[in-house]
């Protein structure tokens, strides 16, 4: 597996050939974070989906004179190429060399000439930042750092391939040619593709930007293909980030030109505020994970939402219908209702039918409706016969019954008979007459008198 690290350089100083000579302090022993995707593509050790992991760099691989004296006679370049810089193509990468390696302190330290009139000038004009690459294999178990961290891997067998002068390897301005300071290293390795999968993740973001603010389809067949098409734009990012073709951990050369923490310095990161989450984007894997889920939430409740719509239009419906029918029954009760004539008639006919039941010798009480009384009368004079009869045939028999029938005019009769008194009722008014007179005729008489007498 290709590596590379950050380097931190001491003043330089001109031969007498006009070439620069410098040298380069590399990154201490330690724990580096790597994504699981990058130490283990193909899974085979269960990482590849874990996030960030720790791998281990003791003092074994740093220190290792074969490691360190790997580097000696490897070139410089300008910048880091897209490749692993070998015999075929070093003329076209080549812009000084490594002279010498050896352990200072803590540190391992290289001593570099850089021998190209344009690497000289780029490095004079501000170019002065450095990371060196280098291939290693990995060995994958259980393992404790110094300082007790967990580790998944361990580095081995460090072989140098070259070292870059880069324009900002992302450690801040204080590691640079003409400064001592320290740098310690805790690089995420990047792929030689990060520029094209910083273009593939700004097209996606772009794009998820505008299915945010409507200007792009987000249901719907053409919701789908853009939504697809923003998939696939995270996927080419990822691809770049992953080494393009590489298949293993020994293909594609890592450069880590980012991040380090340099004393106190926290490390520089690139964020977006998306949604109100502030997403990572200079980490491919985040920014997709968070992509994903803004889209999830945001299918989710476009589903939610549509149910809603449908529940609304639902209960809609219902209560239109529901008011149909309100204003349906008002009119047939409005319609139902009867009029002081109606009345009036309803009332002539009940009394005419209780007339003509009463002339049958029918006994009529005020509990019995019209019908009531037609079907007892017909059921007196017709019996058994009448008994499924239904409305309709009762009051055509009560029709033909009655058809004679001539019921008792109340007024004809008292004008004929004068009023009539019933009972004792005309005695007692006799009797309270004639008390009233006694009582009259005797008031004269003192009490005396009347017992006396």
């Amino acid at each position: 597996m290709l590596f590379s690290d950050a380097l931190t350089l001491d003043a330089p100083r001109r031969t007498s050939d006009g070439y620069m000579a410098v040298r380069a302090k590399a990154a201490r022993t330690g724990t580096y974070a790597y994504l699981g995707s990058e130490i283990d593509p193909d899974n085979k050790h269960g990482l590849r989906d874990a996030g960030m992991v720790n791998v281990l760099r003791d003092d074994s691989a740093v220190f290792d004179n074969k490691s360190a004296h790997s580097f000696i006679g490897k070139p410089v370049t300008d910048d880091h190429p897209r490749e692993a810089v070998n015999a075929g193509n070093w003329r076209d990468h080549a812009r000084g060399v490594v002279m010498g390696a050896m352990r200072d302190g803590e540190y391992l330290a290289f001593d570099l000439l850089l021998t190209d009139a344009s690497a000289i000038a780029a490095v004079n004009g501000g170019k002065r930042e450095l990371s060196n690459g280098y291939a290693a294999d990995l060995e994958f178990g259980d393992f404790t750092a110094a300082d007790g961290t967990k580790c998944v891997a361990r580095q081995k067998s460090i072989t140098g391939n070259h070292v870059a002068i880069v324009d900002r390897g992302r450690a801040g301005p204080s590691c640079r040619i003409g400064d001592a300071a320290i740098c310690d290293a805790l690089p995420i390795a990047l792929q030689d593709g990060a520029k094209e999968a910083a273009a593939w993740l700004k097209k996606a973001i772009a794009l998820h930007e505008k299915h945010m603010n409507g200007s792009a389809p987000t249901t719907g067949k053409e919701g789908e293909k853009s939504q697809m098409l923003m998939m696939e734009q995270m996927k080419n990012a990822l691809a770049e980030l992953g080494g393009g073709d590489a298949k293993s951990g020994e293909a594609g050369m890592k450069m880590d030109v980012y991040p380090f923490h340099i004393l106190e310095q926290e490390k520089p990161v690139k964020t977006m505020l998306i949604d109100g989450l502030t997403v990572d984007v200079s980490n491919a894997d985040t920014a997709e994970a968070t992509i994903k889920t803004l889209i999830a939430s945001r299918d989710a409740a476009g589903a939610k939402v549509a149910g809603l719509e449908t529940q609304v239009a639902t209960l809609t419906a219902a209560g239109q219908t529901k008011d149909a029918q309100i204003s349906t029954l008002e009119q047939q009760v409005k319609d139902a209702k009867p009029t002081p004539a109606q009345l009036r008639e309803a009332g002539k006919s009940l009394m005419q039918t209780a007339d003509k039941a009463k002339t049958l010798g029918i006994a009529v009480t005020d509990a019995m409706d019209e019908a009531q009384i037609m079907r007892a009368t017909v059921d007196k004079h017709m019996g058994e016969k009448a008994k499924d009869w239904s409305d309709e045939s009762i009051a055509a028999s009560f029709a033909v019954l009655t058809k004679d029938a001539k019921p008792a005019d109340p007024l004809r009769q008292v004008i004929s008979d004068g009023v009539q008194t019933f009972g004792d009722a005309e005695a007692a008014f006799a009797d309270a007459q004639r008390k009233a007179s006694e009582e009259r005729r005797n008031a004269w008489k003192t009490p005396a008198t009347s017992a006396a007498a």
